[in-house]
């Protein structure tokens, strides 16, 4: 049993009264002498619109008091290396009875709906995570940012929104952090200030601590939705027209080496998802990356997560690593999360030596920049070998690029389906296939615009589709996209 401290019973605060509402003693003002006129009225400049505050729970300045008290009294009961030992629901059993009897021999006054939100927060505290439990609750959020202990941004529909989400200090929040590192076998601390790491859910989490991050640490979070998006829910959502999506499903599932590029919050990753939805249940996949976040469905399936170095500097496994390893291991597909280094090299090797419909994803802002960025990668690497040999290997590996962007107005829209067809002296040549066109905002700020087809009737891939059987199916979908 847990240690409890024995202790004289103490009563709340008495809630604070209201303010009284203030009035103005109504008077003539004096009328100004007839001898001067009255000043120009003051230049006034547009301040920029503030940011709203979204209330997510409704807490008064008197229950974040009331539960500062009792959660001081409540570390003062009981033994949390016992704690520990218990499973979660068991502990939150134990917890939400001393904290009854706390409030009990407190004699703190409190309706039952306040005393179960409160016995529901310090629960959260202590065996969660505290404030964001609320916010990773709702699925329509897309990226909690936490930039210090009072200030907790969310991003709902593309916008970004303010809330009144608080933790009780800065180390609170990186108890929190520590907690959610540790889950991966990971650590954050002033050794080792900038961490990758991710929720049970795959939910993708970065933390940055001070000494780094000035104004305590900062948090963000790039949340999963429950349900698992699909190219259909895409096509809803109108980030891909139907007729383009049949096309990526012909990619998909005809074993395309495929590239996904855009910039950051664009749905790279949804987008891969929503790629690797089409592979067949028969094949052997392995997926590489940074922090596991993919949701492949197929049975088959390896997930390879990269490790950072351990206190001594020791132990560090790179994704170019993980990548090596893969081609030990009898892949049919190799998925890599994001290329951003030397690894860009060996997924080439792959793409083009067997492992046909790999796919991978990486930061730019066009398909022209997703090739310069995979060759500066190369470059960067180390290898010393010439432009023109570089180039080669990338249009020989790669033969699709998707580019996904985030619009102005928050949506987020494929713009590109783009072929890789091959070199012309040392410049390489691509192809569109499908571009979103752009033709203004509607009345609430709304991009207006259409996906369409850019009239090519044979794509470069058609041989393959038609080896897998598809080259109907891909026809059909061209010609309804021209009409």
């Amino acid at each position: 049993m847990f240690g409890r401290r024995s202790g004289e019973g103490a009563t709340a605060a008495p809630p604070r009264p209201a303010a009284a509402k203030g009035g103005e003693t109504a008077g003539e003002k004096p009328k100004p002498a007839a001898s001067k006129p009255a000043p120009p009225p003051p230049s006034k400049t547009q301040e920029p619109p503030k940011l709203e505050t979204v209330t997510v729970t409704d807490r008064s300045e008197e229950y974040f008091k009331t539960k500062a008290t009792i959660f001081n009294a409540l570390i003062d009961t009981i033994d949390l290396s016992q704690l520990a030992q218990l499973d979660t629901d068991a502990a939150a059993e134990e917890i939400r009875d001393i904290i009854n009897e706390i409030i009990s021999i407190k004699n703190v006054q409190m309706s039952i709906a306040e005393q179960e939100s409160l016995l529901q927060d310090i629960c959260n505290d202590v065996l969660g995570y505290g404030p964001l439990e609320p916010l990773l609750a709702r699925d329509d959020i897309a990226d909690i940012m936490v930039n210090g202990a009072n200030r907790v941004f969310i991003e709902v529909g593309g916008k970004i929104q303010l809330t009144n989400v608080r933790f009780r200090d800065n180390s609170q929040l990186m108890n929190i952090c520590q907690r959610i590192v540790s889950q991966v076998g990971r650590r954050v601390d002033e050794a080792s200030p900038i961490c990758d790491a991710r929720l049970p859910d795959g939910s993708r989490v970065n933390v940055i601590a001070p000494p780094l991050s000035i104004d305590g640490p900062a948090l963000t979070i790039r949340k999963f939705k429950k349900d698992k998006l699909t190219m259909a829910n895409l096509v809803d959502f109108k980030s891909i027209s139907p007729e383009g999506a049949r096309v990526l499903e012909i990619v998909g599932s005809c074993r395309i080496n495929t590239l996904i590029s855009g910039g950051t919050g664009s749905g790279k990753t949804t987008l891969l998802n929503c790629m690797t939805g089409f592979i067949e249940h028969d094949e052997r996949v392995i997926t590489c990356e940074d922090a596991a976040e993919l949701q492949l469905q197929q049975p088959h399936v390896v997930r390879l997560e990269t490790r950072p170095p351990n206190l001594e500097g020791q132990g560090e496994v790179t994704m170019r690593d993980l990548v090596k390893n893969c081609l030990r291991m009898r892949p049919e597909r190799i998925i890599v999360g994001e290329v951003r280094g030397p690894e860009a090299f060996d997924l080439l090797q792959a793409m083009n030596t067997g492992h046909d419909g790999s796919m991978g994803t990486l930061h730019a802002n066009s398909p022209r920049e997703a090739l310069q960025r995979v060759e500066s990668m190369i470059t960067m690497g180390g290898y010393n070998l010439p432009s023109k040999t570089i180039r080669e290997m990338i249009v020989g590996s790669i033969d699709i690029i998707i580019q996904a962007a985030r619009l102005r107005d928050g949506s987020r829209r494929i713009t590109h389906i783009t072929e890789v067809l091959g070199t012309e002296g040392e410049t390489i040549i691509t192809q569109d296939l499908f571009i979103y066109d752009m033709s203004g905002e509607d009345a609430e700020g709304k991009i207006v615009g259409r996906h369409k087809s850019t009239g090519i009737a044979r794509p470069a891939f058609w041989d393959r589709a038609r080896y897998y059987g598809r080259d109907q199916d891909l026809a059909e979908a061209l010609d309804a996209a021209q009409d």
